[in-house]
């Protein structure tokens, strides 16, 4: 018995380990597309604003409009792709987004920047939980915290990579045929995502039963997991997405969290020039720093998790932690290295508790109510992405510093931390 055992969980082992070969090292590099193309604004920034005369009120809002778009459309677009396969879904996504982020190179006025960022947010829309969801399909409750970070890794890694790229495109590309620095860095990081578009068609499988990929007792054993997965979760419906009281705590839960994560994404390179920075490379290399160390972090504790099978505690405390970091680059905002210490505590603290907390709602939801509420929870989420860097750039404009505009991100996080602690206990899959 303990051979068989043994045997069937080695055999487990590595399916998904197949599977996740197979999907997540795609999906990673879409994702870190996306988010390059969602965030490089922060880089732009550092050019454009003097270019066309915007003030740092300006900005934030258009930083931020994009997730009013997003918002308005994600939780259709996560359903559309329920109903039709994420194949066509994500490819029109990809298309779509990758055309508008470039179209922001030739913006002009602050009503073009915003118009543009709101189109991309609707354009993107339905992408990351669209990703959530879809790993639903093939994770179970008990993989889903390693399979989700390795996802969201692309956050950190975005940073990483992102962050010298978009330095080296406005210092080196500044004057290319007449345009400026920060127009090719909207052009140059657009194009990847229009490539992506046609790799997804030839390389995503819409769900088990169309992976030419696995073996028959591969595939049996994931619907099989699946379908044990699915029986365990309490709200399968799509009115039971909207109704039930918790969900609307986890989507206030995220809320907290994003505001943190886009308010540093947006305004880290800001952040660090203010140290008395001022080439772009440099800023492009130390803001790559608190990246890297998230990438490093999110993986070890994200399993875990898993391994415990207890999730408040570690994503309270990861908040808690962004906040403490938050709080201590104002203290030492103009020492560099000190400055630079505290935001990389932060930054590791935001992006582990990102991926963390998605496995509250996957505990929770199956069926079209997956499909509804992650989405659903996303997008009230993703409405920190507006609040926090507007906020952020409405305080910056008025007291030209970023110091309120930090601290109000580090309260965002303590809230995010408090709330989470305020969740029913460990949520673990049942024996």
């Amino acid at each position: 018995m303990s051979h068989d055992t043994t045997s069937a969980s080695a055999f487990s082992d590595r399916t998904y380990a197949k599977v996740t070969r197979r999907l997540l090292p795609f999906l990673l590099v879409c994702y870190v597309i996306s988010y390059l193309d969602r965030v490089n604004v922060g880089f732009a920034k550092l050019q454009m604003m003097a270019d066309l005369g915007f003030s740092d009120a300006v900005y934030g809002f258009g930083a931020g409009i994009f997730f009013i778009g997003y918002f308005l459309f994600e939780v259709p677009s996560n359903i559309i792709l329920h109903k039709v396969g994420a194949r066509p879904w994500i490819a029109r996504i990809m298309l779509t987004w990758g055309i508008l982020s470039a179209a922001n190179a030739f913006v002009v006025t602050p009503t073009q920047f915003y118009f543009l960022r709101f189109l991309l947010g609707v354009a993107e829309a339905g992408f990351f939980p669209g990703v959530l969801l879809y790993l639903t399909y093939w994770f179970p409750l008990e993989r889903c915290g390693r399979a989700t970070a390795l996802f969201m890794m692309a956050v950190p890694l975005t940073g990483v990579i992102g962050s010298p790229l978009s330095g080296w495109i406005l210092e080196s590309a500044d004057g290319w045929h007449g345009l400026a620095g920060w127009q090719w860095l909207f052009i140059l990081e657009a194009c990847p995502a229009i490539v992506a578009c046609g790799l997804v068609f030839g390389y995503l499988s819409d769900g088990i039963d169309q992976a030419d990929w696995l073996k028959e007792d591969e595939k049996t054993l994931l619907r099989s997991n699946i379908a044990r997965d699915n029986e365990r979760k309490s709200i399968h419906s799509l009115t039971g997405a909207f109704s039930q009281p918790g969900v609307w705590v986890l989507a206030a839960i995220y809320f907290s969290l994003v505001v943190g994560l886009y308010g540093v994404g947006f305004w880290l390179p800001t952040i660090v020039k203010a140290t008395g920075v001022a080439h772009p490379i440099q800023i492009g290399l130390l803001t790559a720093i608190p990246y890297g160390v998230g990438a490093l972090v999110m993986i070890p504790v994200s399993r875990r998790s898993d391994r415990l099978q207890e999730r408040r505690w570690h994503v309270a405390a990861s908040a808690f932690a962004g906040g403490v970091g938050l709080l201590a680059s104002v203290l030492v905002a103009h020492n560099t290295a000190l400055a630079l210490i505290a935001m990389t505590l932060a930054t590791a603290g935001i992006v582990t508790s990102l991926p963390l907390f998605w496995s509250l709602p996957y505990a929770r939801l199956g069926g079209v109510a997956a499909a509804a509420g992650l989405a659903m929870i996303n997008s009230i989420g993703n409405l920190g992405g507006f609040v926090g860097p507007n906020l952020l750039g409405l305080l910056s404009a008025a007291t030209h510093h970023t110091a309120s505009g930090v601290m109000l991100l580090a309260i965002s996080l303590f809230i995010g931390a408090v709330l989470t602690w305020t969740l029913p206990g460990p949520v673990k899959p049942a024996p």
